[in-house]
């Protein structure tokens, strides 16, 4: 983990339980970036100073913090972290489906802030790491088909087997220093052909 602190931004409307919040966390190692007692501000703060955590509480004026919680998370700005007042089962259901990763009732104990913070970010870290891991393999499913494509092309006009039409694009993709894609969408595209024996 790098050395740079954790950035939060806070949006409570109660101003004593946001200076407690911003103290606890500050004296905990956390920087807190931004600060707000609106919804609709906080996603704004979130927005420009990319935060690692945002903590919204539900009830505030301009947006509440589920709304908030539905477009940080929905863009995948910042981990979600709700406070509430309320411990009621429908409104645990609504934050976890506006995309809070972790949830605290109040009054809570700095012995609670703490974990569910980390429970937050390790959450976030967790899904940014499967959404990159999706986009990885959509990208070489893409690839996968654009080569296959060429593949054909390759055996169709010149009478390739699969393999040596195989070997053709990567050794060429070598050679060349491009891409197995570059080379394979040359193919597709008539610009490449295999030397004529």
């Amino acid at each position: 983990m790098s050395d740079a602190p954790i950035r939060v931004v806070i949006a409570e409307d109660e101003a004593i339980i946001r200076l407690d919040l911003k103290e606890t966390l500050e004296e905990e190692g956390y920087e807190v970036v931004g600060e707000t007692g609106r919804g609709d501000e906080a996603v704004a703060l979130v927005k420009e100073h990319e935060p690692d955590l945002a903590i919204l509480d539900i009830k505030m004026p301009g947006l509440d913090g589920l709304s908030a919680a539905r477009e940080i998370a929905g863009e995948r700005r910042a981990a979600v972290l709700i406070l509430t007042a309320f411990s009621q089962r429908d409104l645990i259901e609504r934050a976890r489906d506006a995309g809070a990763l972790a949830y605290l009732v109040k009054p809570f104990q700095r012995s609670e802030l703490i974990p569910a913070v980390e429970v937050a970010l390790g959450r976030f870290k967790e899904m940014k790491a499967l959404a990159a891991e999706v986009k990885g393999l959509e990208e070489q499913l893409t690839i996968r088909r654009i080569v296959d494509r060429a593949k054909g092309i390759l055996m169709d006009a010149h009478g390739m087997t699969e393999n040596d039409a195989f070997s053709f694009i990567q050794k060429t993709a070598m050679r060349e220093r491009k891409t197995m894609k570059a080379i394979a969408q040359q193919v597709i595209d008539g610009e490449l052909t295999p030397p004529e024996d």
